[in-house]
């Protein structure tokens, strides 16, 4: 057994064989994958969790970009009580913890992490230029994108692709996000790359309602 059975026990959620191979040789459960991510990390990106939760009994101390990820909120406290000089410290694979806070929808830890100083405005290290605003508008994670806004969140920040949060929000027919990214200064006119604007992804995607409003 290996660590490449680990990660394909990952992605498939196998849970049993994973349990199974974590009691055989538990030290993998802390090992660096072949994405360059610890295993708890990887099911997270995976979007896996009972995977995480199998993996979480054999990692005694996540780190913060983890917990941050995993939506372990103590662990996060944690963290940030012993290092907060870290808050705003990348992964390895450039993501701020507040970055994976509001990727992954986890209201509390995002809020607690900006009490404690986090930089909204602070995009990802890894030449895509994503901000916690964009993250929380991919997935449709609303209440956590107000309150980035609320806290000094830039609403018309573009990802490398030219991407806007309001592209998003259009995309995904978002409109309680639209509306408030609108009241709060969103530029309806930002082109991403290929020129499409935010009204012609509502438009694609049969949200017609929406599209009117940006056109």
């Amino acid at each position: 057994m290996s660590l490449d059975n680990l990660e394909e026990y990952i992605a498939n959620a196998d849970v049993q064989q994973l349990k199974a191979l974590l009691y055989a040789n538990p030290s993998l459960a802390t090992a660096k994958t072949s994405l360059n991510v610890s295993p708890l990390m990887l099911s997270c990106y995976y979007k896996k969790p009972e995977v995480t939760a199998a993996l979480l009994n054999y990692v005694d101390e996540p780190d913060l970009f983890e917990a941050a990820a995993a939506g372990k909120f103590d662990a996060v406290a944690y963290q940030v009580n012993l290092h907060p000089e870290r808050i705003d410290y990348y992964t390895e694979d450039g993501f701020t913890a507040l970055g994976l806070a509001s990727y992954f929808g986890h209201f509390d830890i995002a809020r607690y992490l900006i009490l404690k100083g986090a930089d909204v405005n602070k995009p990802s290290d890894n030449g895509y230029m994503v901000y916690p605003l964009h993250s929380a508008a991919a997935g449709n994670f609303t209440s956590t994108a107000r309150m980035l806004i609320e806290n000094g969140a830039n609403v018309n920040v573009r990802q490398v692709s030219g991407v806007t949060p309001l592209h998003s929000a259009a995309q995904n027919g978002n409109l309680d996000l639209l509306i408030i990214l609108l009241e709060n200064g969103a530029q309806v006119d930002i082109r991403m790359e290929g020129g499409k604007l935010p009204a012609d992804l509502a438009r694609e995607k049969g949200f017609e309602e929406i599209a009117e409003i940006l056109s």
